[in-house]
């Protein structure tokens, strides 16, 4: 707040009385801010940013302390290692292995440890009982591939002063390492792309003994804690930290780890999620539009987050990723650690504060953690479908996802009771709305205590489960990973007993609050609180849970509301004796995995899919399930933000992602309703959730014409479910995002690079943007390429330009939705209550033909249920039409089959292709029916053709078609 010192006594008053109600009015803009860091409130941060603004100070002078020892380099088998020398500035020196590893996926990867650490040659303040190592475990909850090194990489060139490796497939990547200063150069075809420490900005803070330093006799200023050493840093936070009235003890001292990486010749970068703002990310040192503050990866339960912020939120992926006219390049930072991201757009060559036109720009990125060894993989493209690949390859790619789980998901916080379930059951049935999955949050629990149900509330959750079943539907219960500490509860007890908790810095076993109150954590980084806690979830320990019971793992952030910053300390101890400074960041995703394994071992020879939604997550989470992007706000800006948010998680490898539909604080109103949920059909995860105080707003309480208007718009989601179970199927094979923005499917048109506010779905085609603000009923959609495009509902052709905007027409309820040339994509076309009654329904396949007469496409399916689709029961195909014939045939995505076929794909043997669509379809198609040949057999196949007028394409019907989905056919047409 500004002073109002010097001012009127009268207007003082005013002046903060008018504060106070500004802080009531707007809560979250004006005092969350505060309850997290900022760079200089972060120590490490601060020191680090501080370096940095040295060597830009005496940028002619200066030269990183760094240097590679020639005699210590070796290379063997694709693997060059070396030792760093750090000379400190008292003339001692610190040994820094360095192992650079060239891997058979064309990735490499640059590794930094610390000699003192690695042989344990430290002391630790306090007594601590924290491992004196640097934390070098994360890839063991991380890579799951992809490390195989590439045997046939050879030393181009060496001398005393540097070496140069060429590596890859073809090898047309090289690395080159200069000895002093240390720097690393990434090329590929001879030219830079990523250097690491060309700034001179790399800075592992090595480890040192605390000196205890009198006071000097009256200047208390500079005793303790706040002397500084003799070459002029600044101690007052390697030692002892205090943020919010809580102190982090840090018996390891400084340990940061910090590097400067150039991206050479691109201007935009994307990725590191999760932030609000747009995929294209912002610059971090001030200037017009850009943030202040760097990018923080730091997982924590941030209440009512604000808008384009550079902040923390709930999850952190550090992978970022650069791109430029048909080139792409990433980078992945392999830290648990906090961690923060500086960015800067400087002219090459020139003063960064200087962007004049026409000149080649780079983003300079600086990467600071604060604790833990340098690792880090770096990808050379060429493309955003290389990137995303290769990066799934090493962390995992998306989990396929139970089907249901991409249908409509209803929740809030919370449903009363089991009669309430039922009654909002019933009713949607009444309104025929389809949905899949009802919630419930916290409130089904008797007191706050996870695995029980309230006796009263929810008397009969098994006749709950049973009625949800009958109408193929399933029920999702929340458990957190905050146990509450109280008397006769067995959940308590045992982990106590077994000493399955976190522990504090003191190693005695930590509590903390959170909903139940007084709570322990459950350590998962424990394999034995692992198994411990798949016996919990047992349908004959956790009663009234049926094989319809999924689940939902919140606040695993961990959220600790008398935690800093509202999460456990950094000081406290984990399995391993590993600090949670070193682990903060994998937390979440060790308690999904724990999850997850639970949830496939709740009956012996039960093998089936989870679903399990997580709000924390890290690099490798995808493969456990879904995530949300947490408690956001019933507004037109926080629906906007959705968009990109969603767009980001796709391209940095977690695409099974969504926000809150509707809102989750506040009460939305009926056209934002309506708007919201016509964008949460783009949503690769789509739930309705709302808080404990907001207004009921189930589809069917809104009224006409808006109850219309959703159960319309949620039918056009299920109508595509085919296509979307499709898109996650390429989300599981290969990493490629679900929804898509326009800087991954076009990446040589740089005019749609930032473009975030619309995407593609999967490979069908379909262009869709969304409308996010008030009072608008059309929107003008970018245009990537010179193909044909088609409205999705009326056919009319759209008269598009490359690069060109396009105007579209959507009343309140309807979604701006386009079709590109060139599609082949699946519906199903009968409304059903709910994904599973449609499992068997015959198949609609639209064909938009392109400019060029031709058009692809493809449909996967399976049973949507078990891992039978890992032994080959499923189906998938591929249409195409070209030279004037249409044609399925197997698309095996290069897994071969094996073995008989089982029940699920036995019954698809009667599901069959009903009917196709053309789009565009040619004169040549204006006659009563065609042939069709499948299996042997060739019958004809009506056809209702509509030719084009008013700006609307021809099109053409053509069933009943009756050739099996799972065979080979082809008509001529």
């Amino acid at each position: 707040m500004r002073s109002t010192r010097g001012l009127p006594t009268g207007w003082a008053a005013l002046l903060c009385l008018l504060a106070a109600l500004a802080c009531l009015l707007h809560p979250s803009a004006s005092v969350k801010e505060h309850d997290f860091k900022k760079c200089d409130q972060s120590g490490f941060c601060k020191r680090n940013r501080a370096y940095a603004d040295n060597a830009a100070a005496h940028s002619s002078t200066w030269s990183s302390p760094y240097e590679v020892l020639p005699e210590t380099a070796i290379f063997k088998d694709g693997q060059w290692q070396a030792v760093i020398i750090k000379t400190i500035s008292n003339g001692e020196k610190a040994a820094l292995p360095i192992t650079v590893s060239l891997l058979k996926s064309g990735v490499a990867r640059v590794s930094i440890d610390e000699e003192k650490r690695q042989k344990k040659d430290v002391e630790l303040r306090h007594n601590s009982k924290a491992r004196k190592e640097r934390y070098n475990e994360a890839e063991n909850w991380v890579i799951v591939g992809g490390l195989e090194l590439d045997k046939r990489a050879q030393v181009a060139f060496q001398d005393k002063s540097q070496v140069n490796i060429k590596y890859g497939g073809d090898d047309n990547f090289e690395v080159d390492i200069k000895f002093s200063p240390f720097e690393v150069e990434f090329k590929r075809d001879g030219e830079s792309h990523i250097r690491f420490n060309d700034r001179g900005l790399f800075n592992m803070e090595h480890w040192r003994p605390k000196i205890e330093r009198e006071k000097p006799e009256g200047d208390e200023s500079k005793a303790g804690d706040n002397a500084q050493t003799e070459s002029g840093e600044d101690e007052s936070t390697w030692w002892d930290e205090t943020f919010g009235g809580n102190t982090d003890s840090k018996p390891r001292g400084p340990e940061s780890v910090a590097m400067d990486i150039s991206f050479v010749g691109y201007e935009q970068v994307f990725g590191i999620p999760e932030h609000t703002g747009s995929i294209s990310l912002k610059q971090t040192r001030g200037g017009d539009g850009n943030h202040h503050e760097p990018y923080r990866l730091y997982n924590t339960d941030v209440f009512e987050y604000i808008l384009d912020s550079p902040m923390t939120l709930y999850g952190a992926i550090p992978f970022m990723q650069a791109h430029r006219r048909d080139s792409s390049v990433g980078v992945f930072w392999l830290n648990a650690a906090e961690t923060w991201v500086d960015i800067v757009k400087a002219q090459d060559n020139k003063n960064p504060l200087s962007l004049s036109k026409g000149a080649k720009i780079s983003t300079h990125t600086h990467w600071i953690s604060e604790a833990g060894i340098l690792d880090a993989f770096v990808f050379l493209g060429p493309t955003p479908r290389d990137l995303t690949k290769k990066y799934g390859e090493l962390t995992g790619y998306t989990a396929m996802p139970q089907e249901f789980s991409v249908g409509y998901h209803q929740c809030r916080w919370n449903y009363i009771s089991d009669d309430d379930v039922k009654d909002v059951d019933r009713r949607m049935d009444k309104y025929k709305i389809p949905y899949d999955v009802i919630w419930l949050d916290i409130e089904y629990t008797e007191e706050k205590k996870y695995f029980t149900w309230d006796p009263h509330s929810f008397g009969d959750p098994t006749g709950m489960g049973q009625q949800l079943d009958a109408h193929g539907r399933k029920l999702v219960v929340i458990i957190d990973p905050h146990i509450k500490k109280v008397d006769n509860y067995a959940v308590s007890s045992e982990m106590l007993s077994n000493d399955f908790a976190v522990h504090n810095k003191d190693d005695e076993v930590y509590e903390g609050w959170c909903w139940p109150g007084s709570s322990n954590w459950i350590d998962c980084f424990d394999p034995k609180a692992n198994e411990w806690w798949k016996s919990l979830f047992r349908y004959d320990s956790f009663k009234g849970t049926l094989e319809n019971t999924f689940l939902w793992n919140d606040m695993n952030e961990p959220s600790v509301f008398n935690g800093p910053e509202t999460t456990m300390p950094k000081d406290n101890i984990h399995f391993g004796n590993w600090e949670h400074r070193d682990v903060h960041n994998l937390n979440g995703l060790t308690f999904h995995n724990a999850s997850w394994e639970a949830m496939v071992s709740r009956k012996k020879g039960e093998k089936r899919r989870p679903f399990i939604l997580t709000r924390s997550f890290y690099a490798g989470s995808q493969r456990l399930g879904a995530m949300w992007t947490g408690d956001n706000q019933a507004n037109w800006e926080h629906l906007a933000a959705s968009i990109p948010m969603v767009l980001n998680q796709g391209i940095s490898g977690f695409p099974f992602a969504g926000a809150d539909v509707g809102g989750f604080f506040g009460n939305p109103d009926k056209d934002l309703m309506a708007r919201w949920y016509q964008a949460g059909i783009f949503y690769p995860f789509m739930r309705a959730h709302a808080h404990i105080d907001s207004r009921r707003r189930e589809p069917y309480m809104l009224g006409e014409p808006y109850t219309e208007i959703l159960t319309k718009t949620l039918r056009l989601r299920y109508s595509l479910l085919p296509s979307w179970y499709t898109a996650f199927f390429h989300a599981n094979r290969d990493g490629s995002p679900i929804v898509r923005p326009m800087v991954w499917t076009h990446p040589s048109e740089e005019s749609g690079f930032a473009i975030d506010d619309q995407l593609f779905l999967g490979t069908t085609g379909l262009l869709a943007k969304p409308i996010v603000e008030k009072d608008k009923f059309s929107t003008d959609i970018w245009i990537p390429d010179d193909e044909i495009y088609f409205d999705y509902t009326t056919y009319q052709i759209y008269k598009t330009q490359k690069n060109k905007r396009v105007t579209v027409d959507a009343a309140i309820d309807s979604v701006p939705l386009l079709m590109r040339g060139g599609h082949i994509f699946p519906r199903r076309d009968i409304p059903r209550r709910s994904s599973a009654a449609m499992r068997s329904d015959d198949y609609t396949l639209v064909v938009t033909v392109s400019k060029d007469g031709s058009a692809e496409g493809d449909l996967y399916a399976d049973d949507g249920d078990t891992f039978d689709h890992e032994k080959g029961q499923y189906i998938y195909r591929k249409f195409r039409l070209a030279n004037g014939t249409l044609s399925s045939a197997e698309g095996d995505g290069g897994r071969a089959k094996s073995g008989k076929a089982g029940s699920w794909l036995k019954a698809m043997g009667e599901v069959r292709v009903d009917r196709i669509v053309i789009v565009g379809a040619p004169a040549s198609l204006n006659i009563k029916e065609v042939q069709i040949s499948s299996e042997g057999k060739t019958w004809a196949v009506k056809v209702e053709y509509h030719g084009a007028e008013k700006g609307r394409a021809a099109f053409a019907s053509l069933g009943r078609v009756g050739a099996r989905i799972g065979e080979d056919w082809s008509m001529k047409l």
